[in-house]
């Protein structure tokens, strides 16, 4: 033990006064074989690897996930396949050391670090699965809830759960169970594994299984809506045939709306306005559908006041409804649509700045083609607010070909309007005649 060294750990750093009483202090360290040696953090599960070194399990299983084959340490080669822990051995007598240390010190504020839970095997995952069939095949959605529940919590317990269950086939035994029992447990399940497989999104895109999600997303369950969400845009965002049937399912664009309208969480919000993108622009119908349902305003009020972390998805969200003319419609005869789009530019990131420019353009373009008074408002309304300055700024600073095709073309339809009128700051929103 003589050979030990003690490193400093920053976020177990604690000041402590002297035993002797004085003003000197001293800081806590921790014992050199206590300390991973990829994160240099203290193990919370140590195991060993055939070469005989120890890691923290989260590190090691994060290294060769990466593709890696070697000890980290030692260079030597590991014959191990990704997300197979049979070959991870943990280190028990050293996990309860660092436990005994971190008692001895609880003093200092140290935590004890809990016992791990053995992580699940293939094996189980596959005879969870099996039996989830099986039920599925007796009618038995009782006992297929309960097993979907005995997955979820399987992956809530950790990372490399989570990936054992989904790599094993989880999705589509959990979506054909949720076609036929419509069960929330599964529905819940289902959220906890995603990205999900082809064959699990075209199972949950039939009739039967989009009828029961649009269900959920208006459950009294808070936890039950947000997991329908998710697994709507996990659908939406594949961008096959199966995004077009999904969009015009019944109910589906009403009970998006609502879930922006009257958001349940921060979290089903944001996946509420991705999944709004994904669909409108995949499919026109439904984004018109969108537009008759008052979308449009919704997203404008949003968009005054809305944190900087969910400023771009409703720019896109409102960017693909203005792809349509009703959406253009909508927004043209809202005061706050020209200012509130020409505010976010270069204000927010550059996925935000480009969004707004693409809004703006369709809504100049689409009404200011014809010669129509409509379109005349909109480019006088941009350049009042600073549009013609902000886009010419673009250009100097640079953006994406796409981006810069359309500011070039804003700039030729607004240079007709400058000197016309006095230019105003886009911030300030006075006077203009608010929606709601």
């Amino acid at each position: 033990m003589g050979l030990i060294r003690s490193f400093k750990l920053p976020f177990l750093r604690r000041r402590i006064s002297a035993v002797a009483g004085g003003d000197s202090s001293a800081e806590l360290s921790f014992p050199h074989h206590f300390r991973c040696p990829i994160s240099l953090d203290l193990m919370k599960d140590p195991v060993t690897l055939p070469t005989g070194i120890t890691y923290d399990r989260t590190s090691i299983e994060t290294w060769l996930d990466a593709g890696n084959r070697t000890c980290p340490v030692t260079k030597q080669p590991l014959f191990i396949l990704a997300g197979n822990a049979d070959h991870l051995i943990p280190n028990h007598t050293l996990r309860r050391m660092i436990q005994e240390w971190c008692v001895a010190h609880r003093s200092l504020g140290i935590e004890r670090i809990p016992t791990p839970k053995t992580p699940i095997t293939a094996l189980q995952v596959a005879e969870t699965l099996s039996e989830i069939s099986a039920a599925c095949r007796r009618g038995d959605s009782h006992l297929c809830s309960q097993l979907a529940a005995k997955l979820k919590k399987w992956a809530a317990e950790s990372e490399r759960n989570r990936r054992c269950i989904s790599s094993n086939g989880a999705a589509r035994v959990l979506a054909a169970a949720y076609r036929d029992s419509s069960s929330e447990q599964i529905l819940s399940a289902i959220a906890g594994i995603l990205p999900l497989d082809e064959e699990a999104r075209r199972q949950l895109a039939s009739p039967e299984s989009l009828s029961s999600i649009v269900s959920a997303m208006g459950s009294a369950n808070l936890c039950a809506r947000l997991h329908a969400v998710m697994v709507v845009r996990e659908i939406a965002a594949a961008n096959t045939e199966e995004s077009v049937m999904i969009a015009r399912t019944n109910g589906l664009p009403e009970a998006l709306l609502k879930l922006i309208k009257e958001p349940i969480s921060p979290q089903a919000t944001k996946v509420a306005l991705v999944a709004t993108y994904y669909l409108a622009a995949a499919d026109e119908i439904t984004a018109s559908r969108f537009a008759a349902l008052g979308m449009v305003p919704l997203l404008l009020e949003m968009l005054v006041e809305t944190e900087r972390r969910l400023c771009e998805k409703v720019l896109a969200a409102l960017d693909s409804i203005l792809g349509t003319k009703a959406g253009r419609e909508m927004a043209a005869g809202n005061d706050l649509a020209v200012p509130v789009i020409v505010k976010k530019m270069l204000r927010v990131s550059d996925a935000a700045t480009e969004l707004a420019v693409s809004g703006l353009w369709k809504l100049c373009r689409e009404n200011g083609s014809n010669g129509l008074s409509g379109g005349e408002k909109c480019l006088k309304e941009a350049v009042q607010v600073g549009a013609f300055q902000k886009l010419l700024l673009m250009l100097q600073v640079g953006c994406s070909e796409s981006t810069k095709e359309k500011v070039t073309e804003l700039l030729k339809m607004m240079n007709g309007f400058r000197g016309q009128m006095e230019c105003i700051e886009s911030v300030d929103f006075r006077g203009l005649k608010r929606p709601f």
